[in-house]
């Protein structure tokens, strides 16, 4: 498979396996086929694990675990993450620690090659923080910029974690200045989809910009995953776990109705073009949300195929309608 460079860090293959789906977050699956699909991708080449506690309350990493007995395959790396919130400062080294050594002993390791904050930053005083989940899912900007940033670098100074980084989804423009400053993350989680858009993610008024975060990045040396490449089922033929109507995966799905004829038109897989699309972006590698053998191997095939050309991209923005 196609290796990238990947900001300060060493290349990683362009597919990246998410949790999510191993997870079993996306739909219906098992534990055997957990395991097996983790297997499966690093036989094709993938060379990075994407994992986090939330994925399945912990199964994704435990099937991780299970799926190689704490022994890596060379070459494969592992990222974990922390929904955080927004504690007093006191209490950040604990959460912190214990979230890392939690996510270590599901995985049977040692280390985690990569370690992202999994929650929004947001600026104080902002009016997100009138959300009723900002608690748990928002970290103010003084209490990353104060307390959480200095212990990702004394984690990485004791070989905990090699490498720390965001999940670019909170207010976008503070994304933006912390990939700008010192010292800025090694690498990004980042909306990368035809759609531009973070679904159930999003809790902001106004643009996300995917896209400008990708490019801030890039200007500054930071690694770029893109995350939800087919807007969790949003891009696919059709959504495989019920959803109520005014879910933002369902609203997406239906402002794909002319990307989904399009594909129809191509006699095109919706997710392979989803992801292609995905992988044309400025971005290092697309994180997969499969969760078996099959998902995957249409992923892989996507990735064989590789970048869209204009032409088709142009066509693809267009049957969205603006």
């Amino acid at each position: 498979m196609e290796q990238h460079a990947f900001g300060p860090l060493a290349p990683v293959s362009r597919l990246t396996l998410g949790g999510g789906g191993v997870g079993m977050l996306w739909g219906a699956t098992t534990e055997a086929e957990c395991i097996a699909t983790i297997r499966h991708a690093v036989d094709a080449g993938i060379t990075l694990l994407d994992m986090a506690p939330r994925y399945g309350d912990g199964l994704a990493e435990t099937f991780v675990g299970k799926a190689f007995e704490g022994k890596l395959p060379d070459g494969v790396r592992v990222t974990s993450k922390c929904s955080l919130g927004n504690p007093a400062a006191a209490d950040v080294e604990r959460i912190l620690r214990r979230s890392i050594g939690d996510s270590l002993a599901r995985m049977r390791l040692s280390r985690l090659d990569l370690f992202f904050l999994h929650t929004n930053v947001v600026p104080n005083g902002h009016p997100m923080w009138a959300h009723p989940e900002s608690s748990n899912r928002m970290t103010s900007y003084s209490r990353f910029v104060e307390t959480v940033r200095p212990l990702f670098e004394r984690f990485v100074a004791e070989g905990l974690i090699g490498a720390w980084g965001l999940t670019g989804i909170g207010h976008p423009d503070t994304i933006i200045q912390l990939l700008a400053e010192t010292p800025a993350p090694a690498a990004v989680q980042c909306i990368a989809n035809l759609l531009d858009s973070p679904g159930g993610l999003k809790f902001f008024d106004g643009s996300a910009k995917p896209r400008e975060i990708m490019a801030a990045a890039r200007a500054n040396g930071v690694g770029v995953m893109g995350i939800r490449a087919v807007q969790g089922g949003a891009l696919t033929r059709a959504i495989d776990r019920v959803l109520p109507a005014d879910h933002p995966e369902t609203r997406d799905h239906a402002r794909a109705k002319g990307f989904r004829a399009l594909c129809a038109e191509l006699d095109a897989d919706p997710a392979v073009l989803a992801h292609r699309y995905a992988l044309s972006l400025d971005i290092d590698t697309v994180v997969l949300g499969v969760k078996n053998r099959a998902e995957l191997d249409a992923c892989v095939e996507a990735g064989k195929a590789g970048r869209l050309p204009a032409a088709l991209i142009a066509r693809i923005d267009a049957s969205l309608g603006g």
